[in-house]
């Protein structure tokens, strides 16, 4: 793989950052100048490059937009107090990558075309790193079929493309969810664990029906009863449980989140006990009911942590206590932020450097 300095940048030609208004962020509404391209041909992935932000030139006839072979990754770079910038856990997220990439018979890309493509974007697009607490650069690198045909068949062609995009909060408030149990998300043998655009586009509709309703989420459950949780639309979910840090266990229903992954480590870190395991909607009931359930959060890249207010089991709304300072799921939130901030030491080595120069 070609260094980082090896990959050309055409500048545009004015930058668009003057109409960004960085107090107000909110997530995705904002676009960076540059995004990064590469081609897969022949076998192999060719030079990437990095172009003003713009339209791509493909025929309606690209299988990706028949036949769905399409995947992403959610990152953030965050800018610290020395005003240095790293991207969280890249290679990690490039490991869940390769598992979606496989998944889906899509080429696999090398962990230094991945990391290196996102550190030459990140350094060209610096100015769009924001500062202001909770804020962050998110990164968007999706790979899709882009061979033009219609025959029904594993696509030869693909193009790699990274976008990023300053974000604020995903949730700005406590949110409500609804436990789904009837429609599904993912089964299990599927496709749940891969992050590919069809596991989202199947979601839209209960949870537009949830939206309507008035809550922010759902909650689903497994596909065969519905009688245990899986994750929620945009995070995984965790329970503080009879003094226990609780989370589904892993599937191929469920996505492997990057944020799961890091909260479960620093659990150990601040001696939290935790349990990996299935979670009944009966055990929810229970715990809300004898007082055992204290916390219920969402997280996620996105939402990093996201406080659940209320969940709705069976048309009954439950009610979660307030958090506080004191709420393993605010101290976990901090501490994290704290490692990324570069306000406490980074033990696990997540933070990657970009070299901006």
């Amino acid at each position: 793989m070609n260094t980082l300095v090896d990959i050309p940048v055409e500048r545009i030609k004015q930058s668009r950052i003057s109409s960004v208004d960085f107090k107000t962020l909110g997530f995705g509404n904002y676009i960076s100048d540059h995004m990064l391209v590469a081609d897969y041909k022949d076998k192999k992935w060719h030079q990437p490059k990095i172009m003003p932000f713009g339209e791509l030139l493909m025929t309606p006839a690209i299988l990706s937009l028949h036949y769905g072979q399409s995947v992403f990754e959610g990152m953030k770079a965050f800018k610290n107090k020395k005003g240095e910038v790293s991207i969280f856990r890249p290679q990690r997220h490039h490991q869940r990558l390769l598992r979606s990439l496989e998944r889906m018979c899509m080429p696999a890309i090398s962990e230094e075309l991945f990391v290196e493509s996102l550190c030459a974007l990140i350094a060209a697009d610096a100015a769009w790193v924001p500062d202001a607490e909770g804020s962050a650069l998110y990164i968007r690198p999706v790979i899709f079929a882009t061979e033009s045909r219609l025959g029904v068949k594993i696509s030869d062609e693909y193009k790699f493309v990274v976008l990023t995009s300053p974000v604020g909060p995903y949730f700005a408030k406590p949110v409500r969810v609804k436990v789904e149990e009837h429609y599904v998300r993912a089964a299990e043998g599927g496709t749940g664990f891969a992050k590919c655009a069809g596991n989202y586009g199947g979601a839209f509709y209960p949870a537009e029906q949830a939206r309507q309703a008035g809550f922010d989420q759902v909650l689903w459950t497994d596909a065969k009863e519905h009688t245990y949780i899986d994750e929620s639309g945009a995070m995984n979910v965790m329970f503080v449980l009879d003094g226990k840090l609780v989370t589904p266990k892993l599937s191929t229903s469920i996505l492997d989140g990057v944020t799961r992954n890091s909260l479960l480590t620093l659990a150990d870190d601040m001696g939290m006990p935790k349990e990996e395991r299935r979670i009944s909607i009966a055990e929810l009931k229970a715990g809300f009911e004898n007082g055992k359930l204290t916390e219920a959060f969402g997280v996620g890249t996105a939402a990093v942590v996201s406080t659940i207010a209320i969940i709705n089991i069976d048309g009954t709304d439950y009610s979660l206590p307030p958090d506080s300072e004191a709420s393993f799921q605010q101290r976990v939130k901090k501490k994290l932020h704290n490692i990324r901030m570069g306000h406490e030491p980074d033990t696990h080595n997540w933070n990657y450097n970009v070299p901006l120069k």
